[in-house]
């Protein structure tokens, strides 16, 4: 891997590197995605059915689009028990920690006649998105659809692209059994986006969609947007690990590979006070390389996009970090906890050398599905609260409007909204 000394100008050639990763710079793809959701908006399940068999070479119909009881039960039969029971377990992790973010509606009486409140509300149908093929990822089935419901989302469809003999990947109908999806959907690409978004005669028009795709499947969740709510339009994955001459050189290497091996724009960046830990560090890199299966699409995304950097001291790799702003943040310091405080930016932070992230990836609890490409800086990983509604409550005696109206008047006529005003005033010129 690249070893560089961290100063400002190579912190900001970093920055304009990591930024062509970004969804937004996917552009020549957009007018392909938008012929796609207009063509189903407008055409329903034959659109839907037609690029089905154009992308994924199989022929679907309304009697065969829907997952069967059946299909799901012969799913079970070709992963392992041992299997199985990991995702039982994962999931109930990843519930009992999403039952923390549960809040309830809220209301205040005062003794002047006003009342306030917070009514809060699941929204009522979510669509799920799962990438199918080799991309299938039976825990983003559960990080995606278990916060939906424990926030109370009644009804759930998930959409997934089938295989060539009109399958679908069994992990991926395993998890969305133990999760609780309600119904599934042999369908993917921008196309299901566009289904789940407007609606066709098969699959119903959802409220909010989550999960992840490719290109097309970010680029058609972009134009949604609006019609229907999103989680994020998601880039490529990242992992930055923080470190002092404390860490073990061999763990560090093994981390920032295991998100190298996603795909050749997956970033992965070290930044250390210690010149002794980045070069043993690459070293390790270069011995493990060897011996991993995707050792090819490992070594694309470190020449493209992996970064050791050398800081002088732990402020300048802190302030780096929150620049960063990374999906993923391992903490591997003398002191990780103290480090943290310290820390703004971060999808998900990991703390310790034995809290490598595949843990969050698939088992601790806390959601997998996190902020990418310096979007940490304002979004946070997916939770509850992406699955409710809130209201504002509002309601005041005569007694408490009486003693306000004037204000609220005279607020309404400096902006030359006279009928604002005038909708308080009716009340008291009498």
């Amino acid at each position: 891997m690249k070893i560089i000394n961290l100063n400002e100008n190579t912190r900001k050639e970093l920055l304009l590197q990591l930024q062509k990763r970004s969804p937004s710079s996917y552009g020549g793809y957009e007018k392909t995605v938008n012929e796609i959701i207009e063509n189903v908006r407008q055409h329903g399940d034959k659109a839907l059915f037609d690029y089905t068999e154009k992308f994924d070479h199989c022929s679907l119909s309304r009697e065969t689009v829907q997952v069967t009881r059946e299909e799901i039960e012969e799913a079970y039969t070709k992963i392992s028990p041992e299997f199985v029971a990991v995702m039982k377990k994962s999931a109930e992790n990843i519930r009992a920690f999403h039952e923390k973010q549960l809040h309830a509606s809220w209301i205040i009486p005062k003794e002047d006649g006003t009342i306030l409140g917070q009514k809060i509300l699941p929204i009522a149908i979510s669509g799920v998105y799962v990438p199918g093929g080799k991309a299938a990822y039976p825990s983003s089935v559960l990080m995606n659809v278990l916060p939906a419901k424990v926030a109370g989302v009644s009804h759930i469809i998930m959409t997934t692209p089938p295989g060539k003999d009109g399958k679908v990947n069994p992990g991926t109908l395993v998890a969305a059994d133990i999760a609780g999806v309600d119904e599934i959907y042999k369908v993917g690409g921008a196309q299901a986006i566009a289904a789940m978004a407007f609606g066709t005669e098969s699959i119903p028009k959802v409220d909010k969609i989550t999960g992840p795709g490719n290109i097309f499947v970010a680029l058609a969740k972009k134009a949604c947007f609006g019609f229907v709510s999103i989680d994020s339009i998601a880039g490529p994955s990242e992992i930055l690990v923080l470190a002092d001459e404390t860490a073990t050189p061999r763990y560090v290497a093994a981390d920032l590979l295991s998100q190298a091996e996603h795909d050749e724009m997956a970033s992965a960046i070290l930044i250390t006070t210690s010149s002794e830990l980045a070069q043993k560090v690459s070293e390790e890199i270069d011995n493990f390389i060897p011996k991993l299966p995707r050792k090819e699409i490992i070594q694309k995304s470190l020449d493209n996009y992996g970064y050791i950097l050398v800081a002088p001291d732990m402020q300048t790799a802190i302030d780096a970090v929150n620049e960063i702003a990374s999906e993923h943040l391992e903490i591997l310091t003398a002191n990780p906890f103290d480090t943290m405080t310290r820390v703004r930016n971060a999808g998900a932070i990991f703390l310790g050398e034995y809290s490598s992230e595949p843990l969050g990836d698939y088992y601790a609890g806390p959601n997998h599905v996190l902020p990418t490409n310096g979007t940490a800086k304002f979004f946070s990983p997916l939770n509850v609260d992406d699955y409710v509604k809130k209201s504002s409550i509002i309601s005041y005696s005569r007694e408490a409007l009486e003693k306000v109206h004037e204000d609220i008047e005279l607020f309404a006529q400096k902006e030359g909204l006279t009928a604002h005003a005038n909708s308080i005033h009716v009340r008291f010129d009498q």
